[in-house]
């Protein structure tokens, strides 16, 4: 058994390797960096100049798999699509600086805070196939009415 004594997360990464789930996702490139990405999260990212609740569609696309279906671009797929929602603006948490210089008593402190943006990946389509999140088997809890809880 592969995965004896291993709990998983449904959202953890290797959930879908070791219980034969289909996993779509995508390899993405903003902001000089690539992503691996996933429709239904979210993720931080460079800051781009757009307003909350705008969606955004990410055409640089580097490689889509779907159902174990790889399809790799040269260097980017042709007809493939990452839609999002930009969700808000922030900064990042401080990282310190420290400089200094043995013996000399010289000595630098400086902080940087990044500007980040919080993306949340809606869908990942390639040549006009639209590929979602999974919906979640979450019961809907009903809040009781005054007469029930009397």
């Amino acid at each position: 058994m592969a995965n004896a004594g291993i709990k998983l997360k449904k959202t953890s990464y290797l959930y879908g390797k070791l219980t034969n789930h289909p996993m779509t996702y995508a390899i993405i490139e903003t902001g000089g960096k690539q992503l691996r990405v996933e429709p239904g999260r979210f993720y931080d990212i460079e800051l781009l100049h757009l307003e909350p609740e705008e969606t955004l569609t990410l055409e640089t696309v580097l490689l889509v798999n779907n159902d174990n279906d790889i399809t790799i671009g040269q260097p980017f797929v042709a007809g493939a699509t990452v839609e999002g929602t930009i969700m808000r603006h922030y900064r990042a948490r401080k990282v310190l600086v420290y400089k200094m210089k043995p013996k000399k008593k010289t000595r630098k402190k400086r902080g940087h805070r990044q500007e980040v943006t919080r993306l949340m990946i809606n869908s990942i389509s390639l040549n006009g196939a639209v590929f979602t999140a999974p919906e979640t088997d979450t019961p809907v809890v009903e809040a009781p009415t005054p007469a029930e809880a009397e």
